[in-house]
This record gives C-alpha cells, structure tokens and sequence, in this order.
C-alpha cells in the first residue's frame, strides 16, 4: 500500500524527493500518512479533493483485496 501512494504521490508532484510516506499498521487497518512539499500540497488534493479522493478509492479498492482496511491521511 505504501509502494503505490509513494509512486502515485511522486507522478503528480514537481518536487518528487519531498515526497514521504509512512505506514502506521493496526490489526485490521493501516493508516498510510502522505507528506509532501508545501507548494504541492494543491496538486496532491486538487480541485475541490478530487485527486485526493481518487487516491484513497484506489486505496481501498487495493487494500479489499488484502481484506484489511487502509486509510490515507495527508499530512501538512
């Protein structure tokens, strides 16, 4: 889960090495925290979170697979 917000993270931003992604694993559910640079943060959550949205709903659709649950948290 981590791999695929990092790489997904990394396409949508202009400054890629800022980009960090940790990984807080429970039981059942993993919360996945994004942090990018500053001036990126718009392109990550993108209008109206549309982006933000779309990342999570791959997310989830991911993490059924794995039957766990995972939840994206961008961080500022």
């Amino acid at each position: 889960m981590k791999e695929l917000i990092e790489y997904i993270a990394k396409e949508l931003v202009d400054n890629p090495e800022a980009v960090k992604v940790n990984e807080v694993e429970g039981e059942r559910t993993s919360v996945i925290e994004l942090k990018v640079a500053k001036e990126d943060l718009g392109q990550i959550i993108g209008r109206q979170g549309r982006t933000a949205r779309a990342m999570r709903t791959i997310l989830s659709a991911a993490s059924t697979k794995q039957k766990k649950r995972a939840v994206l948290e961008i961080l500022e």
